[in-house]
C-alpha cells in the first residue's frame, strides 16, 4: 500500500530528516509510527501524502511519486493533522464532509448520504449539523476522521490522534480506529494507543528505520524503546 525505497529528505539549510529510509505497510494492516521528537515521524508522513520533494522511490496505492499521481494519491490516502483545526474549515461537521466528495463530482445528495453513513459507522450522529467552533476538541478530532472516511480512501494517516484528548476521548479513537476497514498508519507518541490499536510498528531515529516488525513484540523490548529515548507502554511497566 505504501512503499518508501531509499527515501531521504534534507531542510533548506541541509539538515538531514530522512536518511536513506525503507519500509513497506502492507494494504489492510495498522501500522505505528513511532520515535522521539525530531525522529522524522511527521516528516514521512509529509512525503507520504507528497507534501515535500523527498529524493528516493515513494510507491503509494499503486502509484509511483510524481506530480502527475499527485491527485490520484491523496484521493487514496487521507490525512487527519494533529492540529484538527487545520482541516476543519467550513462552518458544520456536514459542510466539512460534503466538500471534498462535492469537489470529486458527488451531488449534494450522495455526499450527504455518504456523510450520513459515516457518522453512523463512527456513532457520532449527533456531530452532524453542530458548528466546528462549538465543539470539543475530542468531538472535533472525530468529525476530522469522519471528514477523510468521507472521501472513502484506502488509507489514512494519523498524526498524533490521541494528542489533547481526555480519558473518554481517546478510548473513543480507540474504538473507532479498531472499527476502521481501511489501511492506517498511526504517528503517535501514545505507545499504549499504538499497542492498542496497531498490528505492526515501524520505530524510526534520527531519519532511520531502527526496527520493524509485530507491535507486541517491539512494544514489549524495553531496551530497544530505552535506547530510542522511548518507554514501554504504560500498561506493560
Amino acid at each position: 500500500m505504501i512503499i518508501f525505497d531509499k527515501v531521504s529528505y534534507s531542510y533548506p539549510d541541509g539538515t538531514e530528516v530522512l536518511r536513506e529510509m525503507s519500509f513497506h505497510v502492507e494494504k489492510g494492516s495498522s501500522v505505528g509510527l513511532i520515535g522521539a521528537n525530531g525522529a522524522g515521524k511527521s516528516t514521512i508522513i509529509k512525503a507520504a501524502l507528497g507534501l515535500i520533494a523527498a529524493k528516493g522511490s515513494i510507491t503509494v496505492a499503486g502509484l509511483g511519486m510524481t506530480k502527475a499521481n499527485l491527485p490520484a494519491i491523496r484521493k487514496a490516502v487521507g490525512c487527519v493533522l494533529q492540529d484538527s483545526d487545520d482541516q476543519m474549515f467550513m462552518p458544520t461537521v456536514l459542510d466539512d464532509m460534503i466538500f471534498g466528495p462535492m469537489n470529486y463530482g458527488a451531488s449534494r445528495k450522495e455526499a450527504e448520504e455518504d456523510a450520513d453513513a459515516v457518522l453512523k459507522e463512527l456513532g457520532i450522529e449527533e456531530l452532524k449539523n453542530r458548528y466546528n467552533h462549538k465543539i470539543s476538541g475530542g468531538e472535533k478530532r472525530m468529525a476530522a476522521i469522519a471528514t477523510i472516511l468521507a472521501m472513502k480512501p484506502e488509507a489514512m494517516l494519523l498524526d498524533e490522534p490521541s494528542s489533547s484528548l481526555d480519558p473518554y476521548n481517546r478510548r473513543r479513537l480507540i474504538g473507532i480506529l479498531n472499527s476502521l476497514d481501511v489501511t492506517k498508519v498511526i504517528a503517535s507518541h501514545d505507545l499504549d494507543l499504538v499497542l492498542d490499536t496497531c498490528d505492526k510498528v515501524i520505530l524510526v531515529n534520527d531519519g532511520r528505520v531502527v526496527a520493524e516488525g509485530d507491535a507486541d513484540i517491539i512494544l514489549r523490548d524495553r531496551e530497544l524503546l530505552e535506547k530510542n529515548r522511548l518507554e514501554l507502554p504504560f500498561r506493560l511497566q
